[in-house]
C-alpha cells in the first residue's frame, strides 16, 4: 500500500521594509543634513579666503596677535610674524601694526612679545606701534585703526593684514567694519597641524558669530 506524503504548510515571509523613521528621527537627520551643508559652505567660503590678495602697495601691516608662551611666540603666531618679515625684507619702509593684548596665562601682552621677535630679527622698533588692548579680531581692527590714526598713517593708501589662511576670511570682513577701504591680506601658513585642525573646525563657527554680532 502506497502511502501519500503529507503536503507541509506553506510559511509566509514578511518581507523586511526597513526600519522606518519616526517624525523625531526625521527632525534630526533633517538638521544634521543642513548643519553639514552649512559648515561645508562656511569651510569653502574660509578656503577661498585663505591667500595672499593685494590691493595697491600698501603702507602699513597690521600683524593678528596669538598666544604667547614664556619662552616666546606659539608656533602660529611664529608662522605669521616670518611671514611678514618675509615681505618686510622687500618693504622695509612700511608701518606695522602688532595687534593683541595680554590674557590670563600670557607673560606680557601678545603685542609686545611680537615686537621683541621682530626687532630681534633686525626690524626697527621706529617702524612699530604696538596695540595692546584687544582681546578678539574685532577690536585687533577697531584698535588697530585707532594706532595708525593716531600716528599720522593715511589708511586709505592701504592696509596689509597678516594672519594665518584659515583667519583672513574673518579678518577682513572685520576690517571692512572697522572702516578700512583698501584691504590687502597675506596668508601665513599654520605648520603646526594639531592646531591647523582645530583651528578650521573652530572658525566656521567664529566666522557665523562675528558675523552676527562683531560690530
Amino acid at each position: 500500500m502506497i502511502q501519500r506524503a503529507h503536503k507541509r504548510p506553506k510559511v509566509e515571509v514578511a518581507s523586511y521594509k526597513g526600519k522606518r523613521l519616526n517624525l523625531w528621527g526625521k527632525i534630526l537627520l533633517a538638521m544634521f543634513l543642513v548643519g553639514a551643508l552649512a559648515f561645508a559652505a562656511l569651510q569653502g567660503v574660509i578656503t577661498s579666503g585663505a591667500r595672499d590678495h593685494f590691493s595697491g602697495e600698501p603702507k602699513s601691516m597690521i600683524v593678528l596677535g596669538c598666544q604667547l608662551y614664556d619662552w616666546g611666540p606659539s608656533v602660529m603666531l611664529q608662522d605669521r610674524l616670518d611671514k611678514a618679515l618675509e615681505y618686510l625684507a622687500d618693504h622695509p619702509d612700511m608701518t606695522v601694526v602688532v595687534s593683541g593684548g595680554q590674557g590670563p596665562s600670557e607673560p606680557s601682552s601678545e603685542a609686545q612679545g611680537m615686537a621683541d621677535y621682530l626687532t630681534a630679527r633686525g626690524i626697527s622698533q621706529e617702524k612699530i606701534i604696538l596695540e595692546d588692548q584687544s582681546h578678539n579680531t574685532y577690536q585687533n581692527m577697531i584698535y588697530s585703526a585707532r594706532c595708525l590714526e593716531q600716528a599720522g598713517v593715511d589708511e586709505e593708501e592701504g592696509v596689509l593684514i597678516v594672519s594665518n589662511g584659515f583667519h583672513l576670511t574673518r579678518a577682513r570682513m572685520l576690517a571692512e567694519r572697522a572702516g578700512f577701504d583698501n584691504i590687502s591680506t597675506l596668508a601665513a601658513p599654520s605648520s603646526h597641524l594639531p592646531s591647523r585642525l582645530k583651528m578650521y573646525v573652530r572658525e566656521p563657527l567664529a566666522l557665523v558669530k562675528s558675523f552676527l554680532f562683531d560690530r
